[in-house]
């Protein structure tokens, strides 16, 4: 198993756990992008990226990224996780449970570049054919 696919087992498990508080696998000038349908949204460095992850769980109790159906090294330096979240909204109650994808870009040792997807499916198409 590659060091880079090793390291986002890691975050993953913190995040399966609902643990986002730690961001030492990051650049400091790490690109962080939501794209997503409804609210698509982008941070540059740890201070963005967390400011931006704080006011998306301000509106869940009890997030995790749930469920990892698949790592996949699609490259030397990326990798794809694919799965299950699930949460509560703080505001309706309501229980969700939705796909995620989220491709990790690594350089030296950290993630230079985290893109969150809120499908497998738009996750495969950015990569491109290949995939």
């Amino acid at each position: 198993m590659s060091e880079n696919l090793d390291l986002v087992r890691s975050i993953l498990a913190d995040w399966e756990r609902g643990d986002f508080s730690h961001a030492d696998w990051a650049h400091s000038d790490i690109e962080f992008i939501r794209k997503v349908d409804l609210d698509p949204e982008r941070a540059e460095g740890i201070e963005g990226m967390s400011q931006m992850m704080r006011r998306y769980l301000a509106g869940w109790d009890e997030f995790r990224t749930g469920k990892v159906d698949e790592y996949r090294e699609v490259d030397h330096s990326r990798v794809l996780v694919t799965g299950r979240m699930s949460g509560r909204g703080k505001a309706s109650g309501a229980e969700v449970e939705r796909e995620f994808a989220n491709l990790f870009d690594l350089r030296d040792g950290r993630v230079a570049r985290l893109t969150i997807y809120s499908s497998r499916a738009r996750a495969l198409a950015d990569l491109g054919p290949e995939e």
